[in-house]
């Protein structure tokens, strides 16, 4: 499959690609997938002759870079053209999900604008056989659809999330954020955490915990319990167990052990640590990101397995404790490259048939770097995703939740990254984030909104991301949030 890309009516001669992959018909990505941008196109190769979707980081003039996609598209040897075949698949979203949201005609200027785009499409379509004009009209057709597609998504949030409030569906942790353990001493740090968040969730990592075989240091955490177990505030913890390298301890790593002897020593420690703190923690993350992160090459059942150990060591520790299953890169980008990895709603529902005992899913949700999984996408994507899980009959708790409040380096860069409207600023992070959580606790089966860090940190995923600055000056996204937590609980 060829893809032709054009800017301004002219074919391009460079592009680079950021995010790229193929998907099929079930949304699920395509492995060993070749996609090499090459003579003015997008070139792709695939293993099978089924039809296929490509995704990419896209840029459109007046709302900044985000990863949108094709529609699945059958094999053929002239080129599609990309402008088109990016717009065409926008407008198809918006028009599915106006059906399943029945919500459009009540909108002010909105059903004109659909009109405006879906008749420039159609007179993109018109002219297929000149593909720059063509081009053109797609990019205009793209430039209307895309703003109509955000504002039906936050418009049907709002009315959703303001019945939602006059109903007092909001726990008082319905806020959370993950706390910095180097900060737990600072006083104006905590008071900042307090004013804003209902919950805290502490960070736990197995190779910290315990950094030779039995030998276990517990001082971080207790200095958390210690100051945060006397507030009035939501304890959460985790995730005890997660399979990427940097979260394993050296000495398991060099053991060698096979599967068996991973899992007695996986349910070993998650029983030390939630024991330790049972009286304290009301809710821990048993298992994170198995889906995606999977350093031993655990097979398709011992994936499950481990699932199963990790929340049946927690309530065996802990019988009122809530387990938190979370899962990684909600997207799926990570299954085209990664091997013993399973596409997302496949894991979760695997977990869920399998009668694994656990309370909810946390799904996590980082944008504004170059890497699978965190480059920008626009609201009504957003919406659609949650849409997608919901069926999923468990409660969906949003973790890890971050965008930046700058622009960055390097993979941090929005030119690789994606930019949300316009250059990340606190004002636009602000923005972000107060429409994130309004689309996500709209949603009926969404419990809470856990924010990554409260504070600027040099170990971010996302650079910049904190809601205070490294001095611990609130942003104007802080102070946005404190307006959406006070109109909820005030």
């Amino acid at each position: 499959m060829k893809f032709r890309v054009f800017k301004n009516g002219k074919v391009v001669d460079k592009f680079t690609l950021c995010g790229a992959y193929l998907f099929g018909g079930d949304g699920i990505g395509i492995r060993r997938a070749q996609i090499a941008f090459k003579n003015g196109s997008v070139q792709c190769e695939k293993s099978n002759l089924e039809t296929a979707g490509l995704a990419l980081l896209w840029p459109i003039d007046g709302f900044g870079k985000v990863l949108l996609s094709t529609t699945c598209l059958p094999e053929r040897e002239k080129p599609y053209n990309l402008n088109v075949e990016i717009a065409r698949a926008k407008l198809m979203q918006i028009v599915n999900k106006r059906e399943d949201w029945l919500f459009l005609n009540g909108i002010e200027g909105l059903a004109g604008s659909l009109k405006e785009a879906q008749h420039l499409f159609v007179q993109a379509i018109q002219k297929i056989s000149v593909p720059a004009e063509a081009s053109v009209l797609a990019d205009e057709s793209l430039k209307k659809a895309i703003v109509v597609s955000e504002k039906l998504a936050i418009k049907q949030a709002e009315s959703l999330f303001k019945t939602r409030s006059k109903s007092q569906g909001f726990g008082p942790g319905c806020f959370g954020c993950r706390v910095d353990p180097a900060q737990i001493g600072n006083r104006a740090y905590v008071e900042n955490l307090l004013q804003l968040f209902g919950s805290v969730t502490i960070p736990m990592n197995w190779a910290q915990v315990e950094p030779r075989k039995d030998s276990f240091d517990f001082s971080t955490i207790d200095a958390c319990i210690d100051v945060l177990g006397r507030k009035k505030v939501m304890l959460s913890a985790g995730p005890l167990l997660h399979f990427s390298k940097q979260c394993l301890p050296k000495w398991l790593l060099s053991s060698k052990a096979g599967f068996e002897k991973i899992r007695e020593t996986a349910y070993r420690f998650v029983s030390k640590v939630v024991s330790r703190y049972s009286g304290a923690i009301r809710c821990w993350y048993a298992v994170s990101g198995l889906n995606a992160f999977n350093h031993f090459g655990f097979g398709f059942e011992q994936i499950l397995e481990m699932t199963r150990a990790a929340n049946m060591a927690v309530k065996q520790a802990s019988d009122k404790a809530q387990k938190i299953v979370e899962v990684s890169n909600p997207w799926g980008e990570y299954y085209t490259a990664t091997p013993n990895s399973i596409p997302p709603l496949v894991y979760m529902d695997m977990v869920v048939q399998s009668g694994i005992n656990f309370d909810a899913f946390g799904l996590q949700m980082q944008f504004g770097k170059n890497q699978s999984g965190m480059h920008v996408r626009d609201m009504m994507q957003i919406s659609a995703i949650l849409d997608y899980f919901g069926p999923i009959a468990k409660p969906l708790y949003m973790t890890n939740v971050a965008v930046p409040s700058q622009d960055g380096e390097g993979l941090h860069d929005g030119r690789v990254a994606g930019v949300w409207h316009k250059q990340w600023s606190p004002s636009q992070q602000g923005k972000w984030i107060e429409q994130f959580c309004r689309i996500a606790l709209s949603k009926p089966f969404v419990s809470s909104v856990t924010y990554a860090n409260l504070a600027d940190n040099e170990n971010s995923s996302i650079a910049h991301s904190g809601l205070l600055t490294s001095k611990l000056e609130p942003k104007e996204s802080f102070k946005t949030i404190k307006k959406l937590h006070d109109s909820i609980f005030s």
